[in-house]
């Protein structure tokens, strides 16, 4: 079904919100904040990405588990936008708390808690985000409206950081009386993050249209989603398609988590980049990480969603190896700026081969699954990351288990018929 309003006004707003939402990612989870509390508010950078690493990875259990039920729950109730709105704010409201996390220990759990709250908004809003992609766009461009929208996120989440690089981490007079002294310039990045999905994810609720009609009410449809996902969990053994894409994406985007989360605690740490020069490899690698997702809009829907997935992991996996072993900071920086090109698409082509399979009464549910997928190890990969950099007392060495998750994902996804093809049989 595809909503008669759903026209050009409507997709370019939905693809703003990937802008709009691309801020706490961008600054907060990989860049700047996560920077600043390894360094200014944990003890000592060890403990830092271990609390870090646990944050994260307690907020993706509770992600795990509430994905798939309210993807249920509004496939029954019908309308996107409230869940979306709802969830969108929570993540605001924690984000912009985040002003309040001075330095020093003392702030650790307040830290800790805003990032697990903001986490798990962020998350469970791109679920309703997600299942309107294919009800507002023709199947045979839900390959480039995905990745557009994908390569539209980097693009906001780098002018994000441009304008907290420029604007406050390296202003020589500071505006709004703000104290160096007490990490204020860059504390005051997460309630410009905040500000910045505010107004910029305001254009979807005003012209991107919603499923209408009365519907259950609220009790009826938590009990009839409930259901509904009993069964949905069951008709996966009818749909070995879909189950095996949803444990390959288990497994490669428990690599892409892992590399999101620590990739700037890496640079901090390994390579002993200042929070400024962490920040503009953040900017490097979300411009190429948008103009990959751009660009491999059109492969999406030339050669389909499965073998842009397969290209993007092979190329993690080669460009991964290599920056592990290398020794100039020269080569860290050109090898990262490669591997961008190919996180876009690897996230893109996820979503619009998940668009491309999900029965239409049923997409916000399988979204939900979707999500479910991401999310369900996301402990995992954290844990190895820790346990590895702790073992051999090298972060190296954490980040080449990740490695790993790219290239079992591959293999699971290898034998996969995508929709389309001459076997549909995944469908």
């Amino acid at each position: 079904m595809h909503f008669s309003g759903a026209g050009r006004r409507a997709r370019v707003a939905w693809c703003l919100y990937d802008w709009a939402n691309s801020s706490f990612p961008a600054v907060i989870l990989t860049f700047v904040f996560a920077a600043y509390f390894v360094r200014g508010v944990a003890v000592t950078p060890v403990q830092g990405t271990g609390l870090w690493a646990a944050a994260i990875t307690a907020s993706a259990l509770a992600i795990a588990v509430a994905s798939p039920v309210l993807g249920a729950i509004a496939d029954c109730s019908g309308a996107r936008k409230p869940w979306l709105g709802a969830f969108t704010i929570l993540c605001i409201g924690a984000t912009a708390s985040l002003w309040w996390v001075r330095p020093g220990p003392d702030w650790i759990l307040l830290a800790l808690v805003l990032v697990g709250v903001a986490n798990f908004a962020f998350e469970l809003a791109i679920v309703f985000y997600n299942a309107m992609l294919p009800e507002i766009c023709p199947e045979d461009r839900l390959g480039r409206l995905s990745g557009w929208g994908w390569g539209l996120g980097y693009g906001g989440g780098l002018v994000c950081l441009l304008i907290v690089l420029l604007g406050f981490v390296q202003a020589e007079a500071l505006p709004f009386g703000l104290d160096r002294t007490a990490w204020e310039h860059v504390r005051i990045a997460a309630p410009i993050a905040a500000a910045w999905t505010a107004v910029f994810a305001l254009p979807l609720f005003l012209m991107v249209p919603d499923k209408t009609g009365p519907g259950p009410g609220a009790i009826a449809a938590v009990r009839l989603g409930l259901v509904q996902l009993a069964g949905t969990f069951r008709a996966l053994r009818g749909r070995p398609g879909i189950f095996r894409f949803l444990v390959a994406r288990m497994i490669y985007t428990d690599g892409l988590n892992t590399l999101f989360a620590f990739a700037g605690i890496y640079a901090r740490v390994t390579w002993g980049m200042e929070v400024e020069e962490v920040i503009l490899f953040g900017i490097v690698l979300n411009l190429t990480a948008g103009l990959g997702a751009a660009g491999f809009a059109w492969v999406d829907d030339w050669i389909g969603a499965r073998r842009t997935i397969l290209l993007a992991l092979a190329g993690l996996t080669l460009l991964g190896g290599l920056i592990l072993v290398v020794q100039a900071k020269l080569w860290f920086w050109i090898l990262g700026a490669a591997i961008g090109i190919f996180l876009g698409p690897a996230q893109a082509a996820s979503r619009s081969l998940m668009a491309r399979m999900a029965p239409p009464d049923m997409r916000a549910e399988m979204f939900g699954l979707f999500a479910f997928s991401g999310k369900a190890t996301a402990f995992v990969g954290p844990f190895l990351f820790a346990w590895a950099t702790t073992a051999f007392d090298s972060q190296r060495a954490g980040m080449a288990t990740v490695l790993a998750f790219f290239v079992v994902g591959f293999v699971i996804l290898w034998p996969l018929k995508e929709p389309g093809t001459s076997n549909r049989s995944g469908r």
